[in-house]
């Protein structure tokens, strides 16, 4: 029987300084992958992604491009060694543009452009507010919906059966910190990250990035995607 591979790509919060550095010096296809980005974005990202700051590769015109450029680095080195081609893929928020990538649906420089803007709207509405977003764990998703609902903020990310992620302006998640640990809720984390994403404080951003993505051409992909709004496998340019 053939075997049958999926790919998972990771979503914004999952940077980390000196990212990339072992697979820029040990993979020919991988340091192709960072010096295109370089060259693309007119931006010296490897450095960024190689020796920081922290605060820099936070912000998310910086943070977005470069997670996208390590997961496709990942995969290029990855490729290198083996023949793999994947049945199915899926990425958490971000990662959905490289899995549409590793699909085939977006080449590199595409995908990293689209990235890139992404990034810089999102980053341009977090400037318009102060936000945040924090998981909740092992807490009953209909309990975590009413507070949140109580409390102005939103539900961003149904991510498995005992992790949720809540996403809002600042004083309202901890508003709705406090509130959940009064209902008994305790393990409640914050995240890494630089505004209240999958939240109605994202919606300029959305409007302005859907005009970007009206333009753009996908090409039907070569496996299988599964995408994070929908929740679903999607098969043809038109669905995703």
């Amino acid at each position: 029987m053939a075997e049958r591979i999926g790919f998972m790509f990771a979503g914004q919060g999952a940077q980390a300084v000196g990212m990339g550095r072992d697979l820029y010096q040990a993979s020919g296809a991988a340091r192709a992958i960072f010096e295109q980005a370089n060259d693309t974005l007119k931006l010296d990202l490897t450095r960024l992604c190689f020796e920081g700051p922290a605060e820099a590769l936070t912000q998310s015109r910086v943070c977005q491009p470069a997670i996208y450029t390590m997961s496709m680095a990942c995969l290029a080195a990855l490729r290198e060694a083996l023949p793999v081609q994947p049945v199915i893929c899926g990425g958490l928020s971000l990662g959905e543009f490289a899995a549409l990538t590793a699909a085939g649906v977006l080449d590199f420089e595409s995908g990293l452009k689209l990235v890139a803007e992404r990034g810089r709207l999102m980053e341009e509405a977090c400037r318009a507010s102060e936000g945040a977003m924090a998981a909740v764990l092992n807490a009953p998703s209909d309990q975590v919906d009413s507070i949140c609902a109580a409390n102005g903020v939103d539900v961003a990310n149904y991510n498995c059966p005992g992790q949720l992620v809540i996403s809002g302006e600042n004083n309202r998640i901890a508003q709705t910190v406090d509130a959940l640990k009064e209902a008994g809720i305790s393990k409640v984390i914050p995240l890494q990250v630089d505004g209240a994403f999958h939240s109605r404080l994202m919606e300029p951003a959305g409007r302005k990035f859907a005009e970007v993505l009206a333009t753009t051409k996908l090409n039907a992909p070569t496996c299988l995607v599964v995408q994070n709004v929908v929740g679903k496998q999607v098969e043809t340019p038109e669905d995703i």
